[in-house]
């Protein structure tokens, strides 16, 4: 299929700079570097700890996590619509707003009492709701921005992952010496200083009239996403990616380790996995491949080296480096995958083209999460995992022998 091109309605006010660390990006980092420390000192710690707190059990823990975790790919393609539609940054500044107001409802109701689980459950999915329209436009800001959006892509990539170690134990630090309530407060207050970031970018979108309804704006996102082959090929192998591996082993991995090794290596490991999403982001700031796609499809062969050693049960410092290996090549993929999108899609469809992208991936996760507990009580838990470590390689290998995927050439 052709690269269809497209007209851009929005117009930057600004000349990009040279240099990477410009005023407007640094901004943005900053928003995102900080709203992602909030994101992980609340999800899964804080919300598990008060659901429990409050007395709900464990089936209140799901019930919250899904919560927040379902919008994203419920409604991420209506806030790919909207980003277009009215400009990343508006919708971005309104979406932290109202996630600055519902994260401070959510402490508030722990300060002043037990909330029913009722509460925090719609809490949680009109937080989830704001966060689905705020991901298409942070994503969208990234290539006007900064003119090498590989690096971009990476530095936010480290900066991300490093959030992902520090923020759980922050999270358990202070609900140790204080409350929950004081975690609540402070995600609230990340995306407050968000807001204030984004608000004091000189990078003004202004867009042009449309006379498209809002309808008409998904089904020309969905052209734009159909029209290449290298992109909706990437989302259907990935679809089976997150059914066979990623999401079996997001579940049946933490239960074996947790129940063999114990929850003190659970979470050594997990932190193994984020310091290699940082230096899979580091080398991404430097390695420049040809063909971004193919190597980063190769870079994914890692996610088999971590499945085999949980799968073997191997030494507890050869799982710690397989889940090095993992989020190395986790981080590379993503930030090859990332920049492809920004660079080669037109910018005033970028958004909706991407929440096309996260709902692909996102929706079928869910599916192999909850296929798990049955594939294990027919097979059993290592075989399952040995076939999800097979489908890696399957995976890789689909990806490899598209052509417009494996060819796909670097901006």
């Amino acid at each position: 299929m052709s690269e269809a091109p497209a007209e851009s309605p929005v117009h930057e006010k600004s000349v990009l700079p040279q240099g990477l660390w410009s005023r407007d990006f640094t901004l943005l980092f900053a928003a995102r570097t900080i709203s992602v420390l909030g994101d992980q000192m609340l999800m899964p710690t804080a919300i598990t700890v008060a659901v429990l707190q409050a007395g709900h059990g464990i089936s209140g823990v799901g019930y919250a996590l899904a919560a927040h975790g379902a919008p994203l790919a419920l409604f991420v393609v209506l806030g790919g619509v909207l980003v277009d539609r009215f400009t990343p940054i508006r919708v971005m500044i309104i979406a932290d707003l109202a996630r600055l107001l519902l994260q401070g409802g959510f402490a508030a109701a722990f300060i002043l009492g037990t909330p029913d689980l009722w509460l925090i459950v719609t809490l949680l999915a009109l937080g989830g709701t704001a966060t689905a329209a705020f991901q298409p436009g942070y994503v969208s800001v990234i290539p006007r921005t900064a003119r090498d959006v590989q690096k971009a892509n990476a530095a936010i990539r480290v900066a991300e992952s490093l959030m992902t170690v520090l923020g759980p134990a922050l999270a358990g630090v202070l609900i140790a010496v204080s409350s929950v309530s004081v975690v609540l407060i402070i995600d609230a207050a990340t995306f407050g200083v968000s807001c204030a970031c984004l608000l004091a970018m000189r990078l003004r979108l202004s867009r042009a009239a449309r006379r498209s309804s809002v309808r008409g704006d998904l089904v020309q996102g969905w052209r734009e996403f159909t029209s290449r082959t290298w992109l909706w090929g990437v989302i259907v192998i990935f679809m089976l990616f997150q059914a066979t591996v990623n999401g079996p082993f997001l579940v049946l991995g933490q239960s074996l380790v947790t129940l063999e090794y114990g929850e003190g290596t659970l979470g050594f490991v997990m932190a193994m996995f984020g310091a290699g999403s940082v230096l899979g982001g580091l080398i991404a700031v430097r390695l420049r491949p040809r063909h971004p796609l193919r190597a980063g499809a190769l870079a994914q062969t890692g996610t088999a080296v971590c499945v085999v050693a949980v799968a073997s049960q191997a030494p507890v410092p050869v799982m710690a480096a397989g889940y090095v290996v993992w989020g190395a090549g986790a981080a590379f993929w993503l930030v090859m995958f990332h920049t492809a999108v920004q660079t080669k899609i037109p910018p005033d469809a970028l958004g909706r083209v991407h929440a096309y992208d996260v709902a692909g991936s996102v929706v079928m996760r869910p599916v192999g999460q909850m296929a798990a507990g049955p594939a294990v009580l027919w097979m059993g838990m290592t075989p399952v995992l040995f076939f999800s470590s097979a489908m890696v390689l399957v995976t890789v290998g689909l990806l490899l022998a598209v052509p417009a995927i494996r060819n796909l050439r670097r901006e």
